[in-house]
């Protein structure tokens, strides 16, 4: 009787733990999915570590296609903060898949048309948003390594067969009779079978312990798989075909996979169960023999892996984007437009900003031709380049434009603005920015529609030359399918190209002894300047003040310089 009431207490205990476990994990899941809707329309808020942006490309690096937006012209623009500004991805299937989507604009309106499809049904349905967003929040992330980090060195596993483990398991086997015949000797062969096959267990353990991570990533990716595509989403319906088609290839990868990944928690819990199983691992190597049974399914696979995460990035940057729409509005206070593509070599950007600048000043150009933007330092040339920039990359690969309206064909994008020296590669300023301009010459030759960003051509050579050869070289990036934004101070060439580009500036206010700027594009070239002004803001002595503001006004009269004695 004792043992029928300490039985029905134990399973008494054990069915509470259970049901307290789940009621817990539904309690955390319910307080998650409070999180989601709360935070929607809100900025992302995590913390970047190095390791974690160095692995955010390895998607995009395995996917190379032409046009995409090149290291350059991606640190020009700053997208690394554009990036952070959209992220609200819970896995890093989505995150790198977001990544790949801003380094990959569009140059067809098609995939444009069923993103945007898909970003208006996550942002009108919240239940539906919320549903994903929980099952990518399962699959989680892979820490600071990529999945296709270990898929890259999955070769470096080499070709393992389950040939020796089985001849272990049989010989184990064999003593059994042994047992019977002669209880000694088979006790001590057992003995020594089983030691000897635990030492071989933690010497192949150790070999294949860094890839049990990426294995786990892929069974969860199956699971969520299995669950997501039950999700009535229409408007995922090619996206769920794709994930069957691809699962249906990896579905072995399951079997058994229990034994590999449930290894090594007995130490942390002390569960009994968990400790018997882990001794089962070590004599009989089970995990071990799945292990390679999964390796070889894989290394058969592997494109259905890509494809797994191709289609569920695909949604989840869609939610990423409705919620970057929604964080525009209730948040930042701005407006979005979905762009407009036309086939014509023309520009039409109405109260464009920058999408990083908390309060930022809008500006409309309307561009059929290369425009020439002057203006003192610090008034706005760089930021209003980096404006329409982002307008036209932010069209072709999320179809969201920081503007009122946005009007423009499919471009090329390529930009040479915040160069510095290659001291690596031991090349100067100058070397840099002219192969970084000879890149976007030989985009065009290739005959390719370009638009380009150019911010002080070659500042890193003396005036003559400067002027001489940025003229030929601005006036080359001028043609019909060109078309070319570039800042500069050099003033003399707004007369040069005012035939090739047309003329626009910003300037500045001086008043009560400070200097004001009100970032507004106007047209025509700059009539004012402000670094002598400055330097009298800033203090100098009112002769070098005095003798530097002569020598100008005497070069603009003469063409000549000259130093007073």
């Amino acid at each position: 009787m004792e043992y029928l009431v300490f039985w029905g207490v134990l399973i008494g205990v054990l069915i509470l733990l259970v049901v307290k476990e789940a009621w817990n994990g539904r309690k955390r899941q319910k307080q998650f999915e409070a999180k989601l809707f709360s935070s929607y329309g809100k900025l992302p808020e995590r913390e970047y570590q190095t390791e974690r942006f160095e692995r955010l490309d390895r998607y995009f690096r395995k996917h190379p296609e032409e046009g995409q937006i090149d290291d350059i012209t991606w640190n020009d623009l700053g997208m690394d903060e554009v990036f952070m500004l959209m992220n609200h991805s819970l896995s890093s299937t989505g995150e790198e898949y977001l990544y790949y989507t801003l380094r990959t604009p569009r140059s067809e309106e098609a995939p444009l048309s069923h993103l945007e499809e898909m970003v208006r049904y996550f942002g009108e349905n919240d239940r539906q948003r919320a549903d994903v967003q929980l099952m990518m929040h399962q699959l989680g992330t892979m820490g600071k390594y990529s999945l296709y980090d270990y898929l890259e060195y999955l070769g470096n596993l080499g070709r393992r067969s389950n040939l020796a483990h089985i001849v272990r398991i049989l010989v184990m086997l064999s003593m059994i009779p042994l047992l019977f015949l002669n209880t000694a000797w088979g006790i001590v062969g057992l003995v020594l079978l089983i030691t000897s096959n635990i030492v071989t267990y933690f010497k192949e353990k150790g070999e294949i312990e860094p890839y049990i991570v990426s294995f786990s990533y892929i069974i969860r990716l199956l699971d969520v798989c299995d669950r997501i595509v039950k999700l009535p989403l229409p408007v995922c319906k090619q996206e769920w075909e794709n994930i069957e088609l691809h699962k249906k290839n990896l579905a072995s990868m399951k079997r058994g996979a229990f034994w590999v990944l449930s290894g090594g928690n007995a130490g942390i819990s002390g569960n009994p169960l968990e400790i018997l199983m882990d001794y089962v691992r070590m004599a009989f190597h089970v995990d071990l023999i799945v292990f390679n049974k999964m390796l070889s399914q894989l290394n058969l696979h592997l494109e259905d892996v890509d494809g797994l995460v191709t289609e569920l990035g695909k949604v989840e940057t869609a939610v990423c984007i409705a919620a970057y729409r929604a964080s525009v509005e209730k948040t930042l206070g701005n407006v979005w437009c979905v762009p407009a593509f036309t086939s014509e070599n023309r520009i039409e950007m109405e109260e464009g900003y920058h999408p990083l600048i908390e309060e930022p000043v809008k500006n409309s150009i309307s561009a059929s031709r290369g425009v020439l933007l002057t203006g003192s330092n610090a008034s706005g040339k760089s930021t209003f380049l980096k404006t329409v920039a982002l307008n036209a990359i932010l069209a072709q690969t999320i179809h969201t434009c920081p503007a009122d309206r946005y009007e423009a064909p499919f471009y090329r994008i390529l930009s040479s603005m915040a160069l510095r020296d290659d001291l690596e590669g031991g090349e100067s300023y100058y070397i840099v920015e002219i192969k970084s301009l000879k890149r976007i010459l030989d985009a065009a030759e290739k005959g390719e529609r370009v638009l380009c960003f150019v911010d002080e051509v070659l500042r890193g050579t003396n005036t003559v030359e400067r002027i001489a050869a940025s003229s030929q070289i601005l006036k080359s990036l001028d043609g019909r399918n060109i078309l070319c934004f570039a800042a500069t101070h050099d003033i003399e060439l707004t007369e040069l190209l005012k035939e090739h580009f047309d003329n626009y500036h910003f300037e500045e206010e001086i008043r009560d002894g400070d200097i004001n700027f009100n970032y507004k594009l106007m047209k025509g070239k700059a009539t004012t300047r402000n670094a002598i002004k400055l330097l009298e803001l800033i203090g100098y002595e009112d002769r070098i003040i005095r003798e530097a503001t002569r020598q100008a006004e005497r070069f603009l009269q003469t063409g000549e310089w000259r130093m007073d004695e």
